[in-house]
């Protein structure tokens, strides 16, 4: 696509490059490729009941909670057999993104081939306790879970209430003994690695990693699609209707990484700050997907987009326009770019993105 370039901004177009999915210019060229998928596409959420939930999906995302349960997760995009995301509006609406990933392949990922959707893309209310608990891998769920994926995942603190509390990874020295002694003795916790968290913490938890959240944490979460946990502690909770969920003891202990030990966020200060600078931080590179910190101020930015990535909105508002849309953009959505793309950001004052794109090969 041939583009007029009006200005450029250095500082950030070097992050750009990096990651390779946006060209940082303004442009007056709107010709579109009508043989093309390249509209920006938004999902209707999933919203999820959890134990551990509450209304901060709505209070602090927006989303319209169909019932006056307390609510722990909102699944934007997803291919995963447990909920198929439908389209939302526009040309698409109504579609599946498991019937799109099958027509639209070419033009979703552009020349990486897939077979299917790799990421889940979710928010999460942390209101009480997740489980103590752990994904496997790509290798050790063919045997633990046939059928599904390994987890890798990562997590963005959007909002944390004091008291709160992220258990990421096992303290230096612990060994399987060690773990099961603690799960004996009801205090598994005493094993593993915690930190305070803050608004604008980024964690990275490969496959294998215990891990644990709660007391008032709002988080997005990019992972791969799979839905395989197996939960090594629930807290001594009953569900709604007065039972143990139940534990997975025996497939966590293998699934766990005894080589990795604790976790640490990477935190970007520039979240929670009231600030104008324009901020490009790239947070997670991993086979599955990289993940950047992108803040946007002031005029209109021109996405030429390179490869399938997905923009999530952390903070602020503004508008997004392509050839065939103008819509505005609000903290708590998700759109979903395929890989040749090309769209204009408008901020109304600042927006806060994570942008999850596809590693480069």
């Amino acid at each position: 696509m041939t583009a007029k370039m009006t200005r450029a901004r250095p500082e950030v177009s070097r992050m750009f490059c990096q990651s390779a999915f946006l060209s940082e210019y303004q442009t007056t060229d709107k010709t579109p490729n009508r043989g093309c998928m390249t509209t920006p596409i938004r999902f209707l959420p999933y919203l999820r009941p959890m134990v551990w939930g509450s209304r901060r999906l709505a209070d602090i995302l927006g989303k319209t909670l169909p019932s006056a349960s307390a609510y722990g997760e909102s699944w934007e995009v997803s291919s995963h057999p447990v909920h198929q995301s439908i389209v939302a509006e526009g040309s698409w609406a109504g579609r599946s993104l498991g019937r799109l990933v099958q027509e639209k392949a070419s033009d979703l990922f552009g020349s990486i081939s897939l077979n299917e959707f790799p990421w889940l893309i979710k928010f999460i209310d942390a209101d009480d306790w997740l489980s103590v608990q752990v994904h496997p891998d790509d290798e050790k769920v063919k045997t633990l879970w046939p059928g599904e994926r390994g987890k890798t995942e990562a997590w963005f603190v959007i909002a944390a209430e004091a008291g709160s509390r992220i258990y990421a990874g096992l303290l230096d020295g612990v060994a399987e003994k060690d773990l099961r002694a603690a799960l004996a003795d009801g205090e598994v916790t005493r094993c593993l690695h915690s930190f305070t968290p803050q608004a604008g913490d980024c964690l990275f938890l490969p496959a294998g990693t215990v891990h644990a959240v709660g007391g008032g944490v709002v988080i997005a979460e990019v992972q791969q699609t799979s839905d395989a946990t197996f939960r090594l502690f629930d807290w001594n909770r009953r569900d709604a209707n007065g039972q143990f969920r139940p534990l997975h003891i025996e497939q966590a202990l293998a699934s766990i990484d005894w080589t990795s030990g604790p976790v640490e966020a990477v935190r970007v200060p520039e979240f929670a700050a009231c600030t104008e600078t324009e901020v490009a931080r790239p947070l997670v590179r991993c086979p599955y997907f990289d993940l950047d910190y992108v803040h946007v101020v002031g005029e209109s930015w021109r996405a030429e987009s390179t490869g399938l990535h997905a923009l999530i909105v952390l903070s602020g508002s503004g508008h997004l326009l392509s050839a065939d849309l103008r819509t505005s953009v609000t903290r708590g959505q998700v759109w979903l770019v395929p890989a040749f793309s090309d769209y204009d950001i408008q901020p109304s004052g600042s927006l806060k993105l994570l942008v999850c794109s596809l590693p480069a090969k």
